[in-house]
């Protein structure tokens, strides 16, 4: 994980983004913050496991079927399954290491 931290990046309502390798944070107190990292270390490993450019295309096609679904972004947003299974785990220092394959389809 290569951390990059720059405001001008990221639109205002992001506090940080995981594109493989990197994770670019809004602000240098987010690297202090373990759990908003975990989240990050989520996404890489989700990005890893599909072989990086595949997760895009199926992270962008489940946030419109899930603006569909609930017809409001930040609703769909949280309810992607990357997003799902990170937020769920974020908090679980050993999930990464505990973690199965592919992990986020239980979240679909």
């Amino acid at each position: 994980m290569i951390l990059i931290v720059n405001k001008y990046l990221l639109g205002k309502q992001f506090k940080g983004v995981s594109i493989w390798p990197f994770v670019i944070l809004k602000n240098r107190e987010l690297k202090d913050d373990h759990y908003f990292l975990n989240h990050e270390k989520i996404h890489l490993r989700q990005q890893l496991e599909l072989l990086v450019l595949p997760f895009y295309l199926w992270y962008l096609i489940e946030y419109l079927f899930r603006l569909i679904q609930y017809k409001d972004t930040f609703l769909a947003y949280k309810n992607i399954s990357f997003e799902r299974e990170a937020y769920t785990q974020e908090m679980k220092d050993d999930y990464l290491k505990e973690r199965k394959f592919w992990a986020f389809l239980q979240f679909l």
